[in-house]
């Protein structure tokens, strides 16, 4: 965007670039998409096994006494259902900042 300042301040003048983003500007966009796709589905795979990992850590430190070893099992289930949850809304999540940079 082309400015002028006046006597009554700053003026904006001229052109306002929007550039959108595309999906044939580079060769291997696509592979590199499905690539991405395969990480989300390998992350959310690992947030169930670590879940489940985490699951039984809490059981045997409950039923053994241990409350070191049930909180860790806690904590585990705990951080396994946020990655889930971040992974699985990492699309949303980028659309909405993209779309709140546009409003900028």
């Amino acid at each position: 965007m082309v400015t002028s300042i006046t006597p009554f301040g700053v003026r904006a003048v001229g052109i306002v670039a929007d550039v959108p983003p595309n999906t044939t500007g580079l060769p291997g966009i696509g592979t590199l998409s499905n690539m991405v796709g395969a990480l989300l589905t390998i992350g959310l795979i690992a947030c169930v096994a670590g879940l489940v990992i985490a699951a039984i850590v809490w059981a045997i430190g409950s039923h053994s006494s241990n409350p070191h070893l049930a909180g860790r099992g806690k904590s585990g289930v705990l951080v396994a259902f946020v990655a889930a949850v971040l992974i699985g809304g990492a699309n949303v999540l980028v659309d909405f900042f993209v779309t709140t940079g546009k409003g900028i």
